[in-house]
């Protein structure tokens, strides 16, 4: 329950609260306590202990409430513009329909928070726990949610376009950015444009007599005006390989793999595959070697070419043009019509 004394001083109004607080280097202790409907602008209120305290409908606009405890605290309808939270606990906190546009919500626990319908236009959230939170309908133009936790957040309906624009909603912050600047932005539609006709992904074993091989490729592949994406697996990687691969293989407009001393190269090509038919696949190879074991499963696929064999770099390079890349554009064409 609410400190008595602290509830006096309250409701006293912002000034006097403000003063005390100037003079008392405490943690105020206001849980439980209705402070519905009042108008708290400017109210001093951090390291506060506000547990399920009634602010619903609440004038809190620019109020500090940095490191604040307000878990299962009712905000619904409050007015929480350009509020510094920094580091407040707001877990399974009731925020529905509050005005957040331009909040400070750096480090903040909203997990389990009901947030639907409020504006977070403008807020941020770097370093945020959002699991489990309920975002559904907000307004999240300009948002800023680096390295914020989403696990199992509902995420439907999210307003992405400025109140004066034609409403674009997307169901994911992970994207709602990308989305934005795609819808606005004819420079980035032209790049995308761009990168899907013209990025080739280099996928091979980067021992260093086959990593000749795969360098020499991509040289060769910029200077015909192609924009070749090579990675060496062996460094180390905070990432999942295959769900690297995935994405580049996305963006390809085809893939040239040498399957000779074949190592990680199956499990690659697995995935690029089974799950990209419009993604063309020209496999090369050593002609001394044989084709690996499972490669034999991949021809069942019309968008995996026959492999191309070479005897070595510069008879790949001599060829590359006729026996490698054109194979492989025309399959790209015949497979997305364009």
């Amino acid at each position: 329950m609410a400190n008595p004394e602290h509830l006096k001083v309250i409701a006293l109004g912002v000034e006097a609260w403000n003063e005390w607080r100037d003079r008392h280097r405490i943690e105020p202790d206001l849980s439980g306590a209705d402070l519905s409907g009042r108008d708290l602008r400017g109210v001093n209120l951090p390291w506060t202990n506000l547990r399920r305290v009634n602010l619903s409908r609440t004038d809190l606009r620019g109020a500090e409430l940095h490191k604040a405890f307000l878990a299962e605290a009712h905000l619904e309808g409050a007015n929480l513009g350009g509020v510094n939270l920094a580091g407040a606990v707001l877990r399974k906190a009731d925020l529905r329909g509050v005005n957040l546009s331009g909040a400070m919500l750096a480090e903040v626990d909203l997990f389990g928070a009901d947030l639907r319908d409020s504006d977070l236009t403008r807020v941020v959230l770097v370093d945020s726990i959002l699991d489990h939170a309920d975002i559904s309908g907000c307004c999240v133009y300009g948002m800023a949610v680096w390295n914020s936790k989403l696990d199992e957040a509902l995420q439907s309906d999210l307003v992405i376009t400025k109140r004066d624009e034609p409403t674009i909603t997307t169901d994911s912050l992970d994207v709602a950015q990308f989305i934005y600047l795609l819808s606005h932005n004819v420079k980035l539609r032209q790049a995308i444009d761009t990168i899907t006709s013209k990025v080739v992904l280099i996928l091979g074993r980067f021992s260093p007599e086959r990593k000749a091989v795969l360098d020499a490729i991509r040289d060769e592949l910029r200077r015909r005006n192609y924009l070749p994406v090579l990675f060496d697996w062996q460094k180390p990687s905070n990432r999942d390989i295959t769900e690297t691969v995935s994405l580049l293989a996305h963006m390809a407009r085809f893939v040239i793999a040498d399957i000779t001393d074949a190592k990680s190269i199956p499990q690659e090509l697995m995935v690029v595959v089974e799950r990209l038919p419009s993604v063309p696949v020209q496999p090369l190879l050593l002609a001394s070697q044989h084709e690996y074991a499972m490669f034999e499963h991949f021809r069942r696929y019309p968008w995996v070419l026959e492999p191309f064999l070479y005897e070595d770099i510069p008879a790949l390079l001599g060829s590359l043009g006729d026996r490698v890349i054109g194979p492989a554009e025309a399959k790209a064409t015949e497979q997305t019509g364009g």
